[in-house]
């Protein structure tokens, strides 16, 4: 028999509403299994158990009321540690922010709290979303579940092991450039980035304010489904918050993917690519396929210059939106210093990681007078030319349809200390953020070593109803077994 904490938010619904089990006792099967697992994966940098058995309680209440019940009524769910979570402390696995209690919620985590969901934690990630591998959080590293010597990717590696172990039933992460979507795909999970303005910023710590999007971690694509449903919207607290309409999801899944489109573009199938990835998700389109659609070669002619624009826009914004942590007003300040010079440059040395470090000054120099021209507005001029490839790709197909990773998880400290080749890990990701379209790793396959692969839909701006369906019906004509940590 499945483990409760093993099960979907679907499954569990409706055990919920049939009575075969509680809220708390669900939660009761979480925060077991956390106890038993979290000393060998570290998936949270907080974890909130007496909230969450408060809140399971409430939730059982309703139930009990035979009013209408929301699907995450009474569900465990974890939160990404740079959503602002009101009363419980939000680090953004930065030391400069270890003592920040926010005194508000973010609008994700109120939303998720109106939904009736149960706050299980706050998840472990790479220092204000900074990273590819979970390793540079000032907390620790976290541990794919899968082999404990590898990473589960990162910035939400802390979201993504936390599902893969059972430790909640689904999560929410951030992606600026494949953050949600990459360690979904080491870790064996969905993972959906939404259009950039699907999902409001509002109370998201900020890396890269044209480029942040929040988004589902979750067991499987309706889940994924069901959280989105919960979490979009127009939102007037953020100025970047689209005001569309939010379609039902859960409608369109069964759709189908009969007569469809999908564009294979021939740059994400390169060489040095892992030849098991490779080979798990050209299996992965034959079987879309043969499922009726029609596979279109595509050319997305500027993926080459895609790492290089990134580097230049992300660090320039996080050297913009990184000025507020002084220690005058929040956050770590430096106990010893003698003028005001001396503290702001104490406690920012002491406050941020390497990796943070880094990207600032990378950044700062490409902000400053002389190289503006040169590095961040080219950089801005080659996001616009990487968006029109996207545009006029659609024109000739309905999804694209790429590995999510080039490899699978790597090992623990093997990229450390190589920049460029963590940065690179991103290689597929990175231009639908550029882009601002929607994105989706699911799980296709694994390697001999029991290794997740992921594959990545990507659709239209505001077409998250096509990714989700395209992914529903593949997931479920592949039929893959489902594996547990455990069972492997």
């Amino acid at each position: 028999m499945v483990p409760l904490y093993y099960r979907t938010i679907s499954e569990l619904h409706e055990g919920l509403k049939r009575k075969e089990w509680t809220s708390v006792e669900l939660t009761q099967a979480v925060i077991k299994r956390i106890e038993e697992i979290e000393g060998k994966i570290h998936s949270f940098i907080t974890i909130t158990a007496d909230i969450a058995l408060e809140q399971a309680a409430e939730a059982d209440r309703i139930f009990a009321s035979g009013d209408p019940v929301p699907s995450l009524c009474g569900i465990p769910i974890a939160i990404k540690d740079i959503f602002c979570t009101k009363g419980v402390r939000t680090t953004c696995a930065s030391r400069i922010l270890g003592n920040f209690i926010p005194p508000y919620d973010s609008t994700v985590t109120r939303k998720l709290r109106e939904a009736g969901a149960v706050f299980v934690g706050k998840t472990n990630m790479d220092e204000f979303a900074m990273g590819s591998s979970t390793e540079t959080s000032f907390y620790g590293t976290t541990f794919n579940p899968w082999d404990t010597s590898r990473v589960p990717g990162g910035s939400s590696g802390g979201s993504a092991a936390a599902v893969a172990s059972g430790e909640c039933i689904a999560s929410v992460g951030t992606d600026t450039g494949g953050s949600i979507r990459q360690p979904a795909s080491l870790c064996g999970i969905v993972g959906l980035k939404p259009t950039y303005g699907r999902v409001s910023r509002y109370g998201m710590i900020a890396f890269a304010s044209s480029l942040d999007q929040g988004g589902p971690m979750t067991r499987d694509v309706k889940d994924c489904a069901i959280v989105l449903q919960v979490i979009a919207g127009h939102d007037p607290a953020d100025s970047t918050s689209v005001n569309r309409s939010v379609p039902d999801y859960l409608k369109v899944l069964e759709k189908g993917i009969g007569g469809m489109k999908i564009g294979i573009p021939k740059e994400y199938f390169i060489p040095g690519m892992d030849q098991e990835v490779e080979g798990t998700v050209r299996k992965a389109i034959g079987t879309l396929e043969a499922m009726g659609a029609k596979l279109v070669e595509i050319s997305l002619p500027h993926t080459e210059f895609a790492v290089a624009t990134y580097y230049i826009i992300a660090p320039s914004e996080a050297s913009s939106n990184l000025a507020r942590y002084d220690g005058v007003k929040f956050g770590y300040r430096t106990p010893k210093y003698h003028d005001l010079m001396e503290m702001y440059m104490k406690t920012r040395s002491e406050g941020f990681g390497n990796e943070v470090k880094r990207r600032i000054m990378l950044g700062t120099y490409a902000l400053s007078s002389g190289y503006y021209e040169a590095y961040y507005r080219k950089a801005q001029q080659v996001r616009t030319l990487l968006r029109k490839d996207f545009m006029e790709a659609f024109d000739k197909c309905d999804i694209i349809v790429t590995p999510t990773n080039p490899t699978p998880a790597f090992k623990i400290g093997e990229k450390t200390s190589d920049p460029l080749q963590m940065y690179l890990s991103d290689i597929f990701t990175i231009s639908c953020n550029l882009a601002g379209s929607p994105g989706l790793s699911l799980p296709c396959g694994f390697t001999k070593d029991g290794l997740p692969i992921g594959l990545q839909i990507l659709g239209r701006p505001f077409d998250e109803e096509t990714v989700l369906s395209s992914a529903y019906s593949y997931e479920q004509s592949a039929q893959l077994k489902k594996r547990t940590v455990e069972s492997d």
